[in-house]
């Protein structure tokens, strides 16, 4: 696998703490670099990450969480192209859970969207999910 970048937005509600929302978000991805935006109402976060090094956390709790063989099904379900797009629940990740969710209506406080790009996705799929 080549260049892998990840692009993750979330929509901080004006009820929310935007710290807590940072704290999901590296729950799933460790470290990684934030811009927050402001928006009509709230604001938007923007993360970026790269390489296999921040796909490491994501695998690890997949792996944990016995969920591998859901997570192939909704990253194969998210596959456009070179790209890999999927939705993960805000509260779950919060405390550092993986829960799939729908990109509109199904977590109230709105979801977390993932964007992966890469030369391969599906040999990235195979290695987030692998068997071990």
């Amino acid at each position: 696998m080549d260049e892998i970048s990840v692009h993750i937005e979330v929509e901080i509600n004006p009820t929310e703490d935007s710290e807590k929302v940072k704290r999901a978000v590296e729950n799933i991805f460790g470290k990684v670099e934030f811009v927050i935006k402001p928006q009509q109402r709230g604001s938007l976060l923007i993360a970026e990450t790269r390489g296999l090094d921040g796909l490491s956390k994501l695998q690890n709790l997949l792996r944990r969480e016995r969920i591998r063989a859901a997570a192939r099904a909704v990253l194969f379900e998210g596959l456009r192209g070179n790209s890999i797009i999927f939705y993960l629940n805000k509260q779950a990740a919060f405390v550092g859970h993986v829960s799939f969710s729908e990109p509109i209506a199904e977590s109230p406080l709105g979801p977390i969207k993932i964007e992966i790009n890469c030369t391969n996705p599906r040999e990235l799929v195979d290695w987030l999910t692998k068997i071990t």
